[in-house]
């Protein structure tokens, strides 16, 4: 895919021997990482020149998220999701799974029932075990090409138990958001059901598709509101997931007080995230027109990736509406061990298994056009060798 060189987006990124997750799995071996959600890309310049800023001040005490931070929360909540919130409501904590975590223990008693969608983030699928919870499932089901949930396989399976949902929209794998409409049959549901829901959004401003709003989940009903906890971080828009900050929005002060209850003592409390507060403030204030370069060459990455997996007799992958993480099937392929399989081609990808079903392939292409062009080389000629 030719195209102009883009100087943020397109540039090598060398990330050997700077201790990287995503790059040191494959150390040393001829097998490209295209697996945990972390972008390729250099943060926006507005991120690294307040990063400078606050390391040349030199003191790095504990640190409050203070004032200004949080009001650019809330207005970003109203420019950007038309959603009226107060700073009341915020609760930062170090991380998404953490937050996860704390719901799963708040809002649900050993026991008792978490329902969660699936496939999903294995975080999701993992928090209600750790716990000592249990787990009902809420269905992914592709209909005319699109994901959908299965609502009323979900009502059948819900157990007199189940306390808390656990949702994760925009979704991942499978690139989904949810329009308002299935938000709200979402809604009647924990309404009829009486369910707190845990919202996990951290991708939504990470929308590809044009056509596509993010509508956070707490914003369909008084009930939804008052009923719900709201995930959000800088850390996969900005790929800022290094430094640990997330929040959660909770109006509710009983559930506000339950989730600062249960984190307490166990949870390190939030002043001592100060470079994440700095890069957060920087990202909300100051890396609009960056993440609209960002969407811009996502957009191309994904169309690229769409049309050539599309193209691969075997493989089939359906459009995403948001984030860098492509879902694909490989159940045509009838092979017993397909990550294993494309290791061996030289592509690390994320099972499939590990999110809740085994057809499948989570590739990340959150990278320069030039590796992704050669994964999927790679990938063509593996399939082609069967």
């Amino acid at each position: 895919m030719s195209g102009e060189f883009n100087p943020l987006f397109d540039p090598k990124i060398d990330r050997t021997n700077t201790s990287s997750l995503k790059w040191d799995k494959y150390k040393n071996r001829d097998i490209l990482p295209f697996w945990v959600a972390d972008m390729d890309f250099r943060s926006a310049p507005e991120i690294l020149e307040a990063l400078h800023d606050r390391i040349e001040h030199g003191v790095f005490g504990y640190t409050n998220a203070g004032d200004e931070l949080e009001e650019v929360v809330v207005d970003r909540f109203r420019s950007l999701y038309h959603m009226d919130i107060e700073k009341e409501w915020l609760v930062w904590t170090p991380g998404l799974v953490t937050a996860l975590n704390i719901a799963t223990r708040s809002y649900a008693a050993e026991g008792e029932t978490v329902a969660v969608p699936y496939p999903v983030y294995y975080p999701f699928l993992m928090a209600p075990k750790l716990s000592a919870r249990e787990m009902t499932g809420l269905r992914w089901k592709l209909v005319n090409n699109r994901w959908q949930l299965d609502i009323e396989q979900f009502q059948k399976d819900l157990k007199s138990d189940t306390r808390l949902l656990m949702l994760c929209n925009p979704q991942n794998p499978n690139g989904r958001v949810l329009t308002r409409e299935e938000l709200e049959t979402i809604d009647a549901v924990c309404q009829q059901h009486k369910l707190i829901v845990c919202s996990d959004e951290v991708h939504c401003d990470l929308i590809l598709d044009p056509n596509c709003e993010h509508i956070p989940y707490a914003s369909v009903s008084d009930y939804a509101r008052e009923h719900s906890i709201t995930l959000m971080s800088p850390s996969k828009t900005f790929n800022v997931a290094g430094f640990g900050c997330a929040f959660a929005v909770i109006p509710n002060g009983r559930l506000r007080m339950q989730f600062q209850r249960t984190r307490k003592g166990i949870v390190p409390d939030p002043d001592n995230m100060l470079i994440g507060f700095t890069a957060a403030k920087a990202a909300y204030q100051h890396g609009e027109a960056w993440r609209q370069c960002l969407l811009e060459y996502l957009r191309g990455n994904h169309d690229l990736l769409l049309r050539e997996i599309n193209a691969i007799d075997g493989l089939s992958m359906t459009p995403l509406e948001a984030t860098y993480l492509a879902w694909i099937d490989v159940s045509a392929l009838k092979l017993d061990d397909p990550h294993g399989f494309f290791e061996q081609a030289g592509v690390g990808l994320s099972p499939g298994e590990q999110f809740g079903d085994k057809n499948f392939l989570r590739f990340n292409f959150g990278c320069n056009r030039e590796l992704l062009e050669e994964g999927i080389r790679r990938i063509r000629q593996a399939v082609e060798s069967l």
